[in-house]
């Protein structure tokens, strides 16, 4: 949590170039990368199918040469996406002269907690990486492996760019404590997200101390 608020203050103020190129980087490591991911993954649906999860789960999880792929291209999407850093959302002027205008700023430190899909864990750093947000994931623990490679994958790419690596940052174990402990840091963690089933969204709305962006299932 310190290393993210650390690393906030470089992404406030970094240059849309400096974040569109690691987002490029991190898109081409994940491209060179493919085949290190899909191991991973593979280990990830050995333990989920000995698990009797549902076909469903087991698809979301289950990634291919056309998903891992996607994922690269999502990258690539979003650094296409205008910068909402500084961008006027309104303005207007009153009576006496004064001007003023709403302007988008970054929230700060941007905790994400999901369950099961390892691609989130590509989207939500791109999307924070692009927002001038750092991010600390936490995935669920059925893609505990894929998500590390394609965490260590956008690491390179910040490297590449000359961005922190502790922009993005993976929570490093499956236990459950982690989330909770996620909810109570206030001192480092601005918002939480939970991304997930009905369960998840109401145990991080019970719990959380932190204020929650949430959805109803």
């Amino acid at each position: 949590g310190e290393a993210a608020r650390g690393a906030a203050a470089s992404l406030a103020v970094a240059s849309t170039d400096m974040k569109n190129a690691a987002l490029a980087a991190g898109a081409e490591a994940i491209r060179a990368g493919a085949s290190e991911i899909l191991a991973a993954n593979d280990k990830d649906m050995y333990v989920a199918q000995g698990r009797d999860l549902s076909a469903a789960l087991l698809d979301r999880l289950e990634l291919d040469d056309a998903r891992v792929e996607g994922m690269a291209k999502g990258l690539e999407e979003v650094a296409a996406l205008p910068d909402p850093v500084g961008a006027v959302m309104a303005q207007w002027s009153r009576p006496r002269g004064l001007e003023i205008a709403r302007v988008g700023v970054p929230l700060g430190v941007i905790g994400i907690i999901y369950e099961s899909r390892p691609n989130v864990t590509a989207d939500a750093g791109g999307i924070c990486l692009k927002s001038g947000n750092a991010a600390i994931l936490r995935g669920g623990s059925e893609s505990f492996h894929s998500s590390r490679a394609i965490h260590a994958c956008l690491q390179q790419g910040r490297r590449d760019a000359g961005m922190p690596e502790d922009a993005v940052q993976l929570v490093p174990t499956r236990d459950r404590a982690a989330v909770r402990e996620m909810l109570t840091m206030t001192d480092t963690i601005d918002v939480i997200v939970p991304r997930g089933g009905k369960g998840l969204v109401g145990l991080v709305q019970r719990e959380a101390r932190v204020p929650v962006f949430a959805h109803l299932e």
